[in-house]
């Protein structure tokens, strides 16, 4: 009995007991690992088949954040499939939903942006506007929320809160010289106070120190005093605004000025206007004069499209501000040969 007492008392014996236990303990845990990894990688796919149908909801974008530890790049990548759909509203739920989980202040910042963006996009310019004030308390040097802040306080025609953000970006030394001289321009255009007559003054003045406005002031001109554009028209680049004056009412021309205007001669010989000229400088004028004095009229006009030099991107209207890169007075002005709509369709009526 003494010896059978021993032998439980054995050292060996308590050492292959500890390590049975050691390896129960390490296969149930394990094996609850594997069913607890297998119910959430069947609940994971389940979520990864919403989403490839279109159907995640915002708790799961938060769900696949806090439960699966899935990397916060990685979500917004996956929220931002709603961007590209135009679902600007589901985007928003989401980046809401996320700001209530998210606490590391660079992540709550970049999805501040990024709701403060699809605002914008969306055209909630005040609710944009309210995201990117709360930043910059926060983060005042942000020079993208600052910069968005501009183009908002821009649309909203709040000129005076441009300029306080203008000051603010040239603190942080960002060349802010062509959206001051362009928000200098908005403010006389947009000035109820004045006279067309005092705008003209102003803008003339403004425009032989800064001819990057050249655009701006022309359009004006042809809206509000046609007069002192015919009288100065030798002052402007006319390439500049080759479709302004292209798109002129045939009575709003002042043909004595254009008869000492080599390029304003080419332009109205070309639109069929004028018969005072076989050639022009400019190939696609030139085919335009030359079907003009084609014996059938030949429905061929003039189509224009504007060339962002910042990005590249093509527009097929003009605007002062690029709707894709957001800089200003940027588009070179392209024109190319196009079926005249509006003859075809008077030779069918």
């Amino acid at each position: 009995m003494d010896s059978l007492v021993l032998d439980y008392r054995d050292p060996l014996f308590s050492v292959i007991i500890f390590f049975t236990l050691i390896f129960l303990i390490s296969f149930i845990t394990y094996s609850f690992g594997l069913y607890k990894e297998k119910n959430a990688r069947k609940d994971y796919r389940e979520l990864l088949n919403r989403f490839e149908l279109g159907k995640l909801k915002e708790e799961d974008y938060v769900h696949l954040y806090k439960t699966y530890n899935l990397p916060f790049d990685s979500i917004i990548l996956l929220a931002s499939s709603f961007l590209h759909k135009g679902d600007y509203s589901k985007a928003i739920s989401v980046y809401l939903a996320l700001l209530e989980h998210v606490t590391d202040r660079v992540k709550k910042e970049e999805l501040l942006e990024l709701l403060g963006s699809t605002y914008f996009k969306g055209g909630f310019l005040q609710r944009s506007k309210e995201i990117y004030l709360k930043i910059l308390k926060f983060s005042p040097r942000n020079e993208k929320a600052l910069k968005h802040l501009l183009i908002i306080n821009e649309k909203l025609k709040d000129y005076e809160k441009v300029l306080e953000v203008i000051q603010a970006l040239d603190e942080l030394e960002v060349d802010v010289i062509r959206e001051r001289i362009h928000i200098e321009t908005l403010k006389i255009l947009n000035n109820k106070e004045l006279t067309y007559e005092e705008k003209t003054e102003k803008l003339y003045s403004f425009y032989k120190m800064n001819h990057i406005i050249e655009r701006l002031f022309v359009q004006f001109l042809i809206q509000y005093n046609k007069d002192f554009l015919w009288k100065h028209i030798d002052e402007f680049d006319v390439n500049k605004f080759t479709d302004l004056l292209w798109y002129l009412d045939f009575n709003d021309i002042d043909f004595d000025v254009v008869a000492n205007n080599e390029q304003l001669n080419q332009i109205y010989n070309a639109k069929g206007y004028l018969q005072t000229c076989n050639h022009s400088s400019d190939f696609v004028f030139d085919i335009l004069i030359a079907l003009n004095k084609h014996e059938h009229k030949i429905p061929v006009t003039l189509d224009f499209e504007f060339i962002c030099t910042s990005c590249k991107h093509t527009h097929p209207i003009y605007e002062s501000r690029c709707p894709h890169c957001h800089n200003i007075l940027t588009y070179k002005i392209k024109h190319n040969l196009a079926k005249d709509l509006n003859e075809r369709n008077q030779s069918l009526q």
